[in-house]
C-alpha cells in the first residue's frame, strides 16, 4: 500500500505543516523587525536571542515530553499541543496590536514550549503509523514537508512584512502595529492544525504500562546505552547547530559586508536551503529503499562543508544562493537516515524517552553555540571568524562521519555514479533473512556483480574475490575495508576456510559458483566449492539471477551494445527461495535458472 494512502498519515502531515509554518511565521516577524532596526553585533546578537528563546523549552521540558509520549497516545498530546498553539497565537496577536514588542520577543518561547512537547509525540507517531520497511520514506516526507512549510513560512510572512513595513521606518512597536493583522493568519493556522490532528487515527501506543522514572539520568539511558543512537544524536545536534549558527548570522553578514537591507532577499537565499532540503530529503528517500542508507550522512556533512567555506570568501548572490542549496541538500542527505537509525534502534516502549532526550541534548548543544555566539558578537568579532569556525565545526563532522561510515559511503558513491547509467531492478529481497547465516549464490556475468547484489543488503557481504584483482593496488584498500575474502590460485582452502568463519558469526557471504565470469551470456556449470562451506552450518543459501548486464562495458562480451533504453541499461537481479544449507551445486543452478524468465 502506498505511504500516503496510509490511514491517518495525510492529515498527520498536514498538522505537522501548519505546526512548523506557525512556529516559523511569528520567529521571522520578530527576526526581520530585529534585522531592520538593529545592526552589526547587536542584530547577530538579537538573533541567536531570538532562536535561543526557541531552543530553551526543549531543554527545560526534556523530562515531561518524554514522559508523556511514552505514557499517552501520541495523537491526543497533539490535539493538546495544537490546542495550546491556538491560545499562544491569540496573545502574540494581541501584543503586535498593542505594539509591545519584548513582550512579543518573549512569547516565542512559550509557542517554542508548546513544540517541545508536541515534537517526541510526532516523531514517535511515524513508527506506530508507518510499517517499518517504510519508516524512511515516512521520515523523509516529513523531512520535506516541514521544510517546505519553513520555507513557504518565511517566504510568506517576509513579504507580508515588506508589504505592511512603513514607509517612515519606526520603532519596534511602530513596526509590529503596521503588520499586525498578521497575526490573525498565525491564530487561523493554529486553528487548522487542530482541526487535522482531530482526524488523527488512535494507533496502537507503545507506551509503557508503568511509569517512568523521572530524573534526567534514567531518561538519557535508552541514548547512552546505545551506542547507534548516541552516535546519531551527536552528529544531528552538530549540524543543527551549524545551522542555526549560520542562519543567526548570514543577516548581519549580508548587511554589512554584501550591502543587503531587504528582508526578502535576505530570507529568499537562506530559504533556499528549505529547498535543498526537500531535495536531499527525496534523495535520501531513494537511496534508502532498500534500507536505511547511512553512507549518505558523510555526502550531507560534505555539503555543510562547502556551504560554511564558501559564503564569506564569495560575493555574487546567485553563487551564495547555490551554496545555500547545497546546504540544504546535505542537511537533507544527513538527517533524515540518522533520524531513521534513532527510530529503528530505539528500545520498544521508550522511543518518546529517545526523542525527548534527543531534544534535551540537540537544543542544547544548539543553545550553547548560540550563546557563544553572542558573547563572541557582543567582544566584537565579526561575521566572517564566526563562519570560519562553523566550517571548523562542520570539518569535525565529516572526519567523524567517514570514520563511522566510510564503507557505505564509498557504496553510495560506486552507486550513484553507476545509477548514471544503469537503471537496476530488484526483485524477491524479501527472500533474504535480516538475520542468521546466508550463502548468496548466483550467475556471474560481469564485473559489477558483486556490487550490484550488495547495493540493496542492509547487512555487509564477504564475498570470495579472486586474489589477483584483489591485489591490484586501487582496489585493495577497499575491498579490505568491505571484508573481500582472496581465493588464491594455488588452492582455495583458506578462503573456504574464512568463509565458514563469517557463517558461523551468522553473517552473509557472496561467490558466484561458476568460478568466472560468463564469456557467452550464458550460465556455467556450477562447480561444487561452495558445498565445502555450506556443509553442517545453520542457515540458508538464497540463490539469485543477474540479467541486463551482458554485452555492457564490463561484461566479457566481445560485441559491446547499447541495450534497453536510450541513455540507460535495465539490469534485474532477482532472488529466490531459500535452500538448505546442504542443497548440492545441481539443485542451487536449477534455482538459479528458474529466476532468469
Amino acid at each position: 500500500m502506498s505511504l500516503m494512502r496510509t490511514a491517518g498519515f495525510l492529515p498527520y502531515l498536514a498538522a505537522l505543516f501548519l505546526n512548523a509554518f506557525t512556529d516559523l511565521g511569528h520567529k521571522i516577524i520578530i527576526q526581520n523587525t530585529v534585522f531592520k532596526i538593529y545592526d552589526n553585533q547587536e542584530q547577530i546578537m538579537l538573533t541567536a536571542i531570538v532562536n535561543a528563546l526557541v531552543l530553551l523549552p526543549f531543554i527545560l521540558l526534556f523530562v515531561p515530553s518524554g514522559r508523556l509520549a511514552d505514557r499517552f497516545a501520541k495523537a491526543k498530546i497533539m490535539r493538546a499541543s495544537a490546542l495550546l498553539a491556538v491560545a499562544v497565537t491569540l496573545l502574540i496577536t494581541l501584543c503586535y496590536y498593542l505594539g509591545l514588542f519584548w513582550a512579543a520577543f518573549f512569547f516565542t518561547f512559550l509557542l517554542a514550549a508548546q513544540s517541545a512537547f508536541y515534537s517526541p509525540a510526532k516523531y514517535g507517531y511515524i513508527r506506530e503509523l508507518v510499517a517499518e520497511q517504510r519508516i524512511t520514506a515516512a521520515n523523509a516526507a516529513v523531512q520535506g514537508l516541514t521544510t517546505v512549510a519553513i520555507l513557504g513560512g518565511i517566504l510568506f510572512y517576509t513579504v507580508l512584512f515588506e508589504l505592511n513595513f512603513p514607509e517612515h521606518g519606526g520603532s519596534e512597536g511602530e513596526i509590529l502595529q503596521s503588520i499586525a493583522p498578521l497575526g490573525w493568519l498565525l491564530v487561523l493556522s493554529s486553528v487548522v492544525e487542530f482541526l487535522f490532528t482531530l482526524r488523527l487515527p488512535e494507533t496502537l501506543s507503545e507506551a509503557a504500562t508503568k511509569p517512568s522514572a523521572s530524573g534526567i539520568r534514567e531518561n538519557l539511558r535508552p541514548l547512552t546505552s546505545n551506542g547507534v543512537i548516541f552516535n546519531a544524536v551527536l552528529m544531528l545536534s552538530v549540524f543543527w547547530s551549524i545551522s542555526q549558527v549560520v542562519l543567526a548570522i548570514f543577516g548581519a553578514y549580508a548587511k554589512s559586508h554584501l550591502g543587503v537591507e531587504n528582508t526578502i532577499v535576505v530570507q529568499g537565499l537562506m530559504a533556499l536551503a528549505g529547498v535543498g532540503i526537500v531535495l536531499g530529503s527525496w534523495l535520501a528517500s531513494r537511496f534508502s529503499r532498500h534500507f536505511i542508507h547511512t553512507g549518505l550522512v558523510p555526502a550531507g556533512a560534505l555539503g555543510a562543508l562547502v556551504c560554511a567555506v564558501g559564503i564569506p570568501l564569495l560575493s555574487d548572490l546567485s553563487v551564495i544562493g547555490t551554496l545555500f542549496l547545497v546546504f540544504g541538500i546535505g542537511m537533507g542527505l544527513f538527517i533524515v537516515p540518522l533520524n531513521a537509525l534513532m527510530q529503528q534502534y530505539a528500545p520498544k516502549g521508550e522511543l518518546g524517552k529517545v526523542l525527548a532526550g534527543y531534544n534535551l541534548i540537540q537544543n542544547t548543544m544548539m543553545t550553547a553555540f548560540l550563546v557563544l555566539t553572542t558573547l563572541f558578537a557582543y567582544h566584537g568579532m565579526d561575521s566572517v571568524v564566526l563562519f570560519w569556525l562553523m566550517a571548523l565545526m562542520a570539518l569535525w563532522m565529516v572526519i567523524r562521519s567517514l570514520r563511522s561510515f566510510l564503507l557505505r559511503f564509498l557504496w553510495l558513491a560506486v552507486e550513484a555514479v553507476l545509477s548514471l547509467r544503469y537503471r537496476i531492478v530488484y526483485e524477491g529481497l524479501e527472500q533474504i533473512p535480516k538475520d542468521g547465516a546466508v550463502l548468496l549464490l548466483g550467475n556471474h556475468i560481469s564485473w559489477l556483480d558483486w556490487a550490484l547484489v550488495h547495493f540493496p543488503q542492509p547487512r555487509p557481504v564477504h564475498y570470495l574475490m579472486d586474489r589477483t584483482l584483489y591485489n591490484l593496488p586501487l582496489l585493495n584498500p577497499i575491498l579490505r575495508l568491505a571484508g573481500v575474502i582472496p581465493v588464491s590460485d594455488k588452492g582455495a582452502k583458506e578462503a573456504f576456510e574464512q568463509a565458514r568463519i563469517h557463517l558461523r558469526r551468522g553473517e552473509v557471504v557472496g561467490l558466484f559458483p561458476e568460478g568466472s565470469i560468463s564469456r557467452s551470456g550464458s550460465m556455467e556449470r556450477f562447480k561444487k566449492g561452495f558445498e565445502t562451506i555450506a556443509k553442517n552450518h545453520r542457515g540458508v543459501i538464497v540463490p539469485f539471477h543477474i540479467s541486463g548486464v551482458y554485452g555492457s562495458r564490463f561484461s566479457r562480451s566481445k560485441k559491446k551494445y547499447r541495450g534497453e533504453g536510450f541513455f540507460r541499461r535495465k539490469i534485474s537481479v532477482r532472488f529466490g527461495e531459500p535452500l538448505s544449507m546442504e542443497s548440492e551445486a545441481e539443485t542451487v543452478q536449477r534455482a538459479v535458472r528458474a529466476l532468469e524468465s
